[in-house]
């Protein structure tokens, strides 16, 4: 890919561009998109749950769930499973489909696919899409946590 070609301050502007101009294209068109997410939660051997975050070199820069986008004709989960390894370095065997919502992203609708998974392996990561990566105690949670996480992760813990 020719980005990885690009020094990673290079490629992280391209980013914040390309995602700028993505937004404006999502406003005026106003498509479907189809997304995913995943919920990576290891357990500690006191049994304390963490989850994993991350943040991307673009958008609001809070700290989220690591996925992204479904390709047509991709499967959620394969998408999940395949964010997972682009982002965070994870190569994961199993994910449990937890839920399915329809919201509004800068006027595009986006059908999210939430997953959760376990997993001990630390993240991994290249620091021009993702630049920073960590498990976060559910009772310690980062103040500047976004939306989508936030809610994702209170249904959980209401679940559990």
């Amino acid at each position: 890919m020719i980005a990885r070609v690009l020094p990673a301050p290079l490629h992280r502007l391209g980013l914040r561009v390309a995602h700028a101009l993505r937004k404006r294209y999502w406003r005026w068109r106003r498509p479907l998109l189809v997304g995913c997410s995943v919920m990576v939660f290891r357990v500690a051997d006191g049994g304390q749950r963490s989850v994993l975050l991350v943040r991307h070199s673009y958008g609001s820069g809070r700290w989220g769930l690591p996925g992204g986008a479904v390709a047509r004709g991709e499967d959620p989960a394969s998408a999940a499973l395949r964010e997972l390894r682009e982002e965070v370095g994870l190569d994961l065997d199993a994910l449990h489909l937890v839920g399915s919502v329809v919201r509004d992203l800068h006027g595009a609708r986006n059908q999210l696919e939430m997953f959760s998974a376990l997993s001990n392996a630390e993240p991994q990561i290249d620091g021009r899409e993702i630049v920073a990566a960590g498990y976060f105690p559910l009772d310690a949670l980062p103040p500047d946590l976004a939306g989508d996480a936030m809610y994702w992760l209170r249904y959980q813990n209401s679940e559990s």
